[in-house]
Order: structure tokens, then sequence, then C-alpha cells
């Protein structure tokens, strides 16, 4: 028998970035990235290890607007047209380095890179990563999961819990749509969570969520078994607790291992090194320097000289961190399990794009932790329904309002820099309520204007704009988002206060803000 458990869970999750009305648009990068660099490269390693008979499990979280626009026709044209544009690159970069032994080798693994992605994704999966990963979903080789809507931040709407329901009610409904299953877990975006979720989770069919240490062991009563086993509310909602140890091993900025020297730098990059003359093409038409994935350099340390990247010691020293993570989590649950009857679980939460994306070496590091587990006669890994069917008993507890923004809480969403969202947002809410009482059963032209109304409320509640703000990066591009839900849905509330629709501007919308195609406006009546 296995002296500990390990649960390991992957947030994917982008915010709702399509935009139709142009014919390049640099936040749609953001998803072309994370599907080169993240979301491709783990279908890969998952058919590895199923091909080595490697046992693996764990958690994926797919947020709604993820999944609306991995299977979006024109986001997938558009994708296949940024790989066309990659490997352009790429063989312009493999003539330019030619002479250079240090960096030709890195432009070919580029090109490797991009051509690899080409060919995974119209061939192989036909342009359809979410039925690829729905393979292992169905064979149980992972665990699909759900959040919110629009990864909105529910602590600060839980004076409004008609919108938080709106957010779970939808995210339920997208996921069946994609899946055909019903989630049996919920991720709380930002891991925020207050006392009180707990009923509307359980309201929509959810078994367990997770929480940080910190809400956890501040809960009524405190966890006697800490973060090593998850509690459970007393309207039977299990919350699993993220184990700290594990979280900073990968994630602090200080010592978690992407910051380690021989790991490849995500900073530097051609985009900002090359002459514009050279590089135009391939960043933004305003000659706006970008990030194009074509780095050259290792982390190196804390200076401006940076050695050109090995990725021979990039792989090693990931194999190297995945065996001491496994170490460390052994030693860590045989202490444990000398005080508790039942191995201690450890959940380890990390965003999906940290690995590929942000950790270049991320994936060879989880492809390593598998196969290291798997010769582990102290480790196994489960997903959390698999802890709950072998451990079902556990603490009655309710965890205590917490996230694992910075400081623990609130300030990351809600300060000066971003605080004048709320009041915006709080009046959709409101009048997206009262517009649902007032037209109880509509169909038909008044329907599709209710339910557009609806989207734009949902979109408004993103908390990536939030924290996009206060981080200012892309700020004018968040401030935006804002500015035309709220604009979208003022248009649409004064059209029906008039009883005046105009359908061909809604069609317009529609086709632009296309997400949640199964939305439902009643869900913002006030539950009687």
């Amino acid at each position: 028998m296995a002296k500990g458990y390990l649960s390991l869970v992957l947030n994917a999750h982008l915010p709702f970035v399509r935009q139709p009305d142009f014919p390049r648009f640099l936040e749609e990068r953001w998803l072309f990235e994370a599907i080169s660099e993240t979301y491709l490269p783990l279908l890969r390693l998952m058919r590895r290890l199923d091909r080595d008979r490697v046992p693996f499990r764990f958690t994926l979280v797919m947020s709604p607007t993820l999944t609306a626009m991995l299977g979006d026709e024109l986001l997938k044209r558009r994708y296949v047209a940024h790989l066309d544009m990659q490997l352009e690159l790429a063989g312009k970069e493999i003539a330019r380095t030619a002479d250079d032994p240090a960096f030709a080798p890195l432009a070919a693994m580029y090109a490797e890179l991009y051509r690899a992605a080409y060919e995974d994704f119209t061939v192989l999966y036909h342009r359809d990563v979410l039925a690829a990963f729905d393979v292992f979903y169905k064979k149980g080789r992972i665990e699909i999961i759900t959040t919110c809507a629009t990864h909105s931040f529910l602590p600060l709407f839980r004076d409004s819990p008609v919108s938080i329901a709106a957010q779970v009610e939808t995210a339920v409904v997208s996921h069946r749509e994609f899946f055909a299953k019903q989630p049996t877990g919920f991720w709380l975006p930002q891991l925020g969570w207050y006392p009180g979720i707990e009923s509307i989770l359980e309201s929509y069919g959810i078994d367990y969520t997770v929480v940080t240490t910190r809400g956890a062991l501040l809960g009524r009563p405190a966890p006697g078994f800490g973060s090593y086993a998850p509690v459970r509310c007393p309207n039977g909602l299990s919350v699993f607790v993220r184990d700290a140890d594990s979280t900073n091993a990968v994630w602090s900025e200080e010592s978690g291992y992407p910051v380690d020297p021989d790991y490849r730098d995500f900073y530097r990059d051609i985009g900002f090194d090359l002459p514009i003359g050279y590089i135009g093409p391939y960043v933004e038409e305003n000659a706006t320097r970008i990030f194009t994935g074509f780095k050259y350099w290792s982390v190196t340390g804390r200076t401006e000289y940076k050695r050109p990247y090995d990725p021979g010691a990039g792989s090693r020293k990931a194999i190297e961190h995945a065996a001491h993570f496994v170490r460390s989590r052994e030693a860590r649950a045989i202490e444990a399990s000398r005080y508790m009857e039942r191995p201690p679980l450890m959940v380890c939460p990390y965003d999906a794009e940290l690995f590929g994306h942000w950790w270049f070496e991320g994936p060879q590091w989880l492809e390593a932790l598998f196969r290291a587990v798997h010769d582990s006669a102290a480790l196994t890994f489960v997903t959390m329904p698999d802890y709950l069917e072998a451990h079902p008993d556990n603490q009655i507890s309710i965890p205590e309002f917490s996230s694992w923004g910075d400081g623990g809480y609130a300030d990351v969403w809600l300060d000066g820099a971003n605080d004048w969202i709320y009041r915006h947002v709080f009046k959709l809410i409101d009048r997206m309520s009262e517009l649902a009482e007032r037209f109880p059963d509509e169909s038909g032209l008044k329907e599709r204007v209710l339910n557009q109304a609806a989207r734009e409320v949902l979109l408004a509640m993103c908390s990536d704009w939030a924290l996009l703000m206060r981080s200012g990066k892309s700020n004018s591009f968040a401030r935006k988002q804002i500015e035309d839900s709220v604009t979208n849905f003022t248009r649409i509330y004064e059209m029906l206060c008039s009883n005046t629709v105009g359908t061909e501007w809604l069609t317009r919308l529609e086709k632009r803000n296309n997400v949640f195609p199964k939305i439902n406006y009643r869900m913002f009546r006030k539950k009687r």
C-alpha cells in the first residue's frame, strides 16, 4: 500500500479573446501560444505514457471560455495561419543562424516544434484539441472538471448569489455540451472561496472543490489532518486542500524549479532583440514588439548577461527536479502517515499554462514526474474522486474566505487600479435580474436579445480583466473588454425598455461574442 497520494490539478484557462472584426489580433496569440506550447505538448506526453504503459492520473480544469475558443472554427483557421507564420519565421531563423554553433540548433528546435504542432493539430487531431483530451477523459486517464463561465472571482459577488449561480450553471451546461458528462468537480477561480459558496455548488450536482491551505486551516473547526486530507461541508460538498510545500516547489519566484539557471529564459525573445525591419512581419502591424516564441537564452541568473540555452541541460535538470519532487513528497508522506490512519494526500494545483509556455521544460518535468512516481513504492497518483471512493468519511469543516492571490485574499482583484469595475458590473447584474423577472418566458427574437444580455453580464464578471489592470499588462485591452460589455448590455437594456430591437446590430454582436450558445437568461431570476 502506498505511503501517500498525489493529486495533480492543472487549471487550463484563458479569457475570451476572440476578435473576428480584425484580421489579426495580439491577444488571440495567448490562445495560439498555449495550444503550441502547453496543450499539444501535454497531449504528446500522455500519448507517450500510454504507449509505454506508464499509468497516469490527474485532473484537468478546462474553463468554459477556453473550451469555447478551442471549438471555434474561426480561431482554428487563425491558429493554422499562425503556425504558417511561425514556420516561415523558423525558416528565416535557420538561415540567419546557420553559422552560429550555439543558435543554429535552437532555430532548428523551434522549426521542429512548430512543424510538430502543425502536424498534430491538422492531421492527428483534425483541428479538434477538445476531442483529443476527451479521449483520455473517456478512458479514465484524466478527470476533466469545469470552473466559472468566465473565471469570475466569486467572493466579490457573494452579495449577489444569483450571479454566482449563473456562472456555475453556465459552466455546467458548457461542460455537458463539450464532453457529454456532468462535471463532478468545480475549480474555484483563483481558489476564491467564501463560506456559503458550498450551497450553490452542491445545488448544481458538484461533489468537490479545492481551497488554499490558509482557507482550510482557518476553517471551523480546524481540520485535524491539516492539508493532508479533505474536509466535508455540512451539506456534503467535499473540499480538498492545496499542499503548500508542493506548490512552492514549482510556483515560488525565488526558489521554484523554473528559476534554475539551466532552464530557458522566457523573457528574452528575438521579438525584442532583432531589428524591426527583420522581425516586422511577425509582430503587430504597428510594429509593436512582442514575444515571438523564439527564445535562445537560458535563465542564467539575475544578470543582464545570459548564456545560450542548452536544451540537453534543460532536459536533464527537468528529470532531476522531478526526482527531487518525488523524494520530497515521499519524505513528507512518510512523516505525516505516522499521525494518520490513512495515507496522506498532497493536492498539487497549478496553472496548466505554466508547463511549456512559461516554463519551457515543464512538460518534460511532468512526464518525468509520472514515470518517477510509477517507480516509487511510497507514492501513487489519484484523482480527487479516486480518493473519495477510497476514503468517503471526512471531517466536517467549513473553510474560511481565502484565495491564492498575493496576500491570500482579494487584493489582486480589488484595488485602486481596478475597483471602478464593480459598480458597473453590479449594475448590470441588477438590471439583468430585473429583465429576467419582467420577461420570464420569452421566445424568438426577444429571447435572443435577453440571452445576449446575459452573455455580456458574464463577460463583464471575468476576473482576468481586473488582474491585467492591476499588473499593467494589456491594460487598455482589459479595460475595453469591460467597457464593451457594459455598453452592449446597456444598449440591449434600453432597447427592451423601449420595446425596439436592432436586429442587424444584435446579429453582429451574437457573431462576435458567440460564447455559450446554450445560455438561458432565466437563470438570473431570483430563486424562489
